[in-house]
């Protein structure tokens, strides 16, 4: 059987998928370690388990993500622009626009019916707008991401916070909490904060429709039902595979295309 392969190493978590034909075959997806190379490995290590299959039965394996040069099993790198929107196109085909939370940055992508980038604009410069964000503010909290996630549901007061900042939204929650505000309106709150951060991102490429989350954030109910709210679009949701998977999903793509003698757009 012929498989290619997508390896994403990421900030928070590395990801690795394997494909046959177009159906996914594996899934390995961990908490990223210190070494690119060590989190690679154990993503993809995974991945062959659960496909059952060996490393050496990969025909093509395309790399992506910050540390997509320094995996020494993949055959070339793509960037996790162009793997997020040709995953997103797998995952969802009339997606038009990806807003991609990762955990150091915040990608918005404009791609066609192809899944080809039109337009995209980054932030990488701050961790507001970023899945570290959310996980800095769940902590301080001392609840678990999903959890965060839930708490928009449960208030309709959410609390306003003046700056985006991670040390000052940190300062923040703890004089709330010690005013006596609620978990519930502080968490809604953060979501909130962050939906706002990402709309005002997603306004500089002028998202068309549909729209897709991919990224771990794409799972914080919390931000995505703001988020539709205050850019006033229906968020697809994402159901054939994780959204956090998308830029391995992507990757792999290519890597089918390569071994079917594209050169891979």
């Amino acid at each position: 059987m012929t498989l290619v392969a997508g390896c994403d190493v990421g900030s928070l978590t590395s990801k690795a998928v394997i494909l046959k034909d177009n159906a996914l075959l594996g899934i390995g997806v961990v908490k990223s370690l210190a070494d690119p190379q060590d989190s690679a490995d154990a993503a993809m290590d995974l991945a062959l388990e659960n496909a059952g299959a060996r490393l050496s039965d990969i025909a093509y394996c395309v790399g992506t993500g910050y540390g997509r040069d320094r995996i020494s099993f993949v055959n070339e790198s793509r960037s996790e622009i162009a793997c997020h929107g040709k995953g997103a196109l797998w995952l969802v085909p009339s997606v038009r626009t990806v807003i991609d939370i990762g955990g150091q940055d915040c990608k918005v992508i404009r791609i066609d019916r192809e899944g080809v980038v039109e337009k995209f604009i980054t932030n990488d410069k701050c961790a507001s707008g970023t899945g570290r964000f959310l996980e800095v503010m769940a902590k301080v909290l001392d609840i678990g991401l999903t959890e965060l996630g839930e708490l928009t549901e449960k208030t309709e007061t959410p609390i306003t916070f003046a700056s985006m900042c991670t040390v000052w939204a940190q300062a923040d929650i703890i004089k709330y909490l010690n005013s006596g505000h609620s978990v519930e309106d502080i968490g809604a709150g953060i979501n909130a904060a962050m939906a706002k951060r990402v709309a005002m991102l997603a306004g500089a490429v002028k998202p068309e429709k549909d729209v897709v989350m991919t990224g771990g954030v794409a799972k914080n109910k919390g931000v995505v039902a703001t988020l539709e709210k205050v850019m006033g679009v229906r968020i697809r949701k994402v159901r054939k595979a994780d959204p956090q998977i998308a830029g391995a999903i992507g990757a792999a793509l290519f890597s089918k295309s390569r071994l079917n003698g594209g050169g891979g757009r």
